[in-house]
C-alpha cells in the first residue's frame, strides 16, 4: 500500500501492533519502520510534490508530535489501542464514502491541519487520515497526490521517532521486532511502486479500504 499509494503504513501496522503488543511497544516499531521507508521512497517523489502546500503541513506536524508523545507515555494502553482502532475504522469508511474536503488551502488551514496531523502522529503513530482526506480532495493527478504524502510523511518521520527514544519506549525488542519486520517492508515497497505504474485505482482503491477495516476492526474488537 505504502509503495502504491503513499500512505497505508501506519494505518495499517498501528492498529495491528498495538494489538499484538499494546501501544506503547507497537507505536515505536511503526515508526522506525515509517521512517526508514520514508526515506526509500523520498528521492523519487520529492520532484513531484507541491512544496508550497506540503511544508507548511509538514512543519505544523513536527511542532505538535512531541505533545501527541506525551499522550502516548501516559494514556491507557488499552483506552488508546480501541482508539485507534475505532479511528482508523471511521477513517475506512470516510475513504470508501468518497467524502473530501473541497475548499480552499490557506496557510492558515494548512497549519490547522498540520497540527492535527503532528497530534495524532506522538499519540498513535498516525498522522495520514486528516492529511489524506485534506490532500487527495484536489484535481492533481494521481502523481503528485502520492508525491505529496510521501513528501509530508518523511517531513516529520525523523521527529517523530525522538519522544519515544527520549521516553524509553525504544529498547531491546523494538530493535529486534525492527529487524525481522524491516525486510519484509523492503521488498514490499518496490513492488507496490511497480503496481503504481500498471495497475489502475478503480482497481486498488477496494482492496486497500478493506484492509483498512479489517485492521482497525482487530484492534477495537480484538
Amino acid at each position: 500500500m505504502r509503495g502504491y499509494s503513499g500512505f497505508g503504513t501506519a494505518v495499517i501496522l498501528a492498529p495491528v501492533y498495538s494489538l499484538l503488543w499494546e501501544p506503547r511497544a507497537g507505536v515505536p516499531v511503526m515508526l522506525l519502520m515509517e521512517l526508514l521507508v520514508s526515506l526509500q521512497l523520498l528521492p523519487g517523489a520529492i520532484k513531484d510534490a507541491d512544496r508550497r502546500v506540503v511544508l507548511p503541513l509538514g512543519g505544523a506536524a513536527a511542532v505538535a508530535t512531541p505533545l501527541g508523545a506525551w499522550i502516548l507515555l501516559t494514556a491507557d494502553g488499552e483506552a488508546l489501542r480501541r482508539f485507534i482502532g475505532g479511528f482508523v475504522l471511521a477513517f475506512g469508511v470516510l475513504l470508501m464514502s468518497g467524502w473530501r474536503y473541497h475548499g480552499s488551502r490557506p496557510l492558515s488551514l494548512n497549519l490547522a491541519v498540520g497540527t492535527a496531523a503532528g497530534l495524532l502522529k506522538g499519540s498513535t503513530g498516525m498522522s495520514g487520515p486528516p492529511v489524506i482526506l485534506y490532500l487527495l480532495a484536489g484535481l492533481e493527478e494521481a502523481k503528485r497526490h502520492r508525491a505529496n504524502l510521501i513528501l509530508f510523511f518523511a517531513s516529520i518521520a525523523v521527529i517523530s521517532v525522538v519522544p519515544p527514544f527520549l521516553g524509553g519506549l525504544i529498547d531491546a525488542a523494538v530493535w529486534l521486532r525492527l529487524a525481522v519486520l524491516l525486510p519484509v517492508m523492503a521488498i514490499s515497497v518496490p513492488i507496490g511502486v511497480r503496481l503504481f505504474r500498471v495497475i489502475p485505482d478503480r482497481l486498488y482503491r477496494p482492496f486497500a479500504m478493506g484492509v483498512l477495516l479489517v485492521a482497525g476492526g482487530l484492534a477495537l474488537f480484538g
